[in-house]
């Protein structure tokens, strides 16, 4: 058996090849030659599997160690036999991540608080519902928008997208990239959207690049009909648009999603699938060697009691999302290398919080957060009165 796989899938080398013939190939060197006599691929987003590469080959399996699979033709699998498997939240803890970073950066360089704000997600998929509980934990209002969701379980807890457009200060998107139906998503914030919005929202893309019409986005930004733009996902990657990283508040390389945390997740549901579909008898297996933070403890003190600021420290600390957006301005050009080669970012249970006269109430939002609390000595509470995880 032949199985080839994406060079920079991490922590798979060594998992299939007592079981298969394994080529490690760039995402864009995985061509109609190369997958002619594969039996399975491995891969991610950066490769299309469409008729033009697997027609005629003797794939019977492919799975995609990412959430989004639009870079899979399914419907052309399904005619021609071939299975797919994709890795649905395996990063949305990662996003969540991102989502929380950018947050705090953008209201600490507005001199703003995130509790005094209205924050819509459109989009509570299984990143979308990360977020949602996350802007909670931080007190901001929350407004969600799931057209789809909405039709299945009814309109408790949705509202329309015209509400969000009216009453957002924020509006952030996770919606999958659907081109056409009810749902369509293609250049979903377009001319139309970005009129008459009530609030002049910063609005948020880590979702896909085509979600959001560019020029649209640049003409809203320059007439302040939005206040702000933290995009992490472009229209025609990796050739993004300058004038809309120019104008944007933040702007990273299609990296909301890169925790080692994430990866590691999207790996081993890959190997577990092909295990299954293969029949190879490590349906089980698990990563190895995934990287540690470089500083594991945030220590955190009563010398800045202030809540949101104390919450902050932790998570800027966890993720410092102004170095990946320093690193794209630096060079654009250089957009896919800042994927590959990308740094290592541990995810919140990764960190260990030791706190240090903190307020009971701050300590509890971190812990929700993920946070680990190694050490509590809570202001005006008793040790005795914290379990300690």
């Amino acid at each position: 058996m032949k199985i080839i796989i994406d060079n920079k899938i991490p922590y798979i080398k060594g998992a299939l090849e007592p079981y298969a013939d394994v080529v490690y190939l760039p995402g864009n060197l995985t061509t109609r030659e190369v997958v002619r006599d594969a039996d399975a691929l491995i891969t991610r987003t950066r490769t299309i599997c469409n008729r033009e590469i697997l027609q005629g080959s003797r794939v019977k399996f492919i799975a995609t160690a990412t959430i989004g699979f639009d870079h899979i033709d399914t419907d052309f699998c399904q005619a021609a036999g071939i299975e797919w498997v994709n890795a649905p939240g395996c990063n949305a803890e990662s996003v969540n991540q991102y989502i929380s970073s950018a947050l705090f950066s953008w209201s600490m360089r507005k001199n703003t608080r995130l509790r005094d704000k209205t924050i819509g997600v459109v989009g509570v998929g299984q990143v979308g519902s990360k977020v949602a509980k996350t802007c909670e934990i931080l007190g901001m209002k929350v407004l969600l928008n799931d057209p789809p969701r909405e039709r299945e379980e009814g309109s408790g807890r949705f509202v329309s997208l015209q509400a969000v457009r009216e009453q957002a200060d924020i509006i952030t998107f996770h919606v999958p990239l659907n081109l056409e139906g009810i749902d369509r998503t293609v250049h979903l914030v377009n001319g139309s959207f970005l009129q008459h919005l009530g609030q002049a929202p910063l609005i948020i893309n880590t979702c896909r690049g085509e979600v959001f019409e560019t020029a649209a986005v640049c003409r809203a930004l320059d007439q302040r009909e939005v206040s702000g733009a933290i995009i992490d996902c472009w229209e025609n990657e990796p050739d993004l648009d300058l004038d809309l990283l120019r104008r944007a508040d933040l702007g990273t390389a299609h990296i909301a999603g890169y925790s080692r945390d994430g990866k590691a997740n999207g790996t081993r549901t890959s190997v577990r699938a092909i295990s299954q579909f293969f029949g190879l008898g490590i349906d089980g297996w698990e990563p190895a060697g995934i990287e540690p933070p470089c500083k594991p403890v945030i220590e955190l003190d009563r010398h800045n009691p202030e809540e949101e600021s104390m919450l902050a420290r932790a998570v800027l600390t966890s993720y410092a999302i102004a170095n990946d957006d320093a690193a794209l301005r630096k060079n654009p050009k250089l957009f896919e290398q800042l994927r590959g080669d990308y740094p290592v970012r541990r995810e919140f249970t990764s960190y260990s919080i030791n706190a240090t006269g903190i307020n009971a109430n701050i300590l509890n939002k971190l812990d929700r957060l993920g946070f680990r609390i190694m050490a509590v000595i809570a202001f005006l509470l008793p040790v005795s009165s914290w379990l300690t995880r």
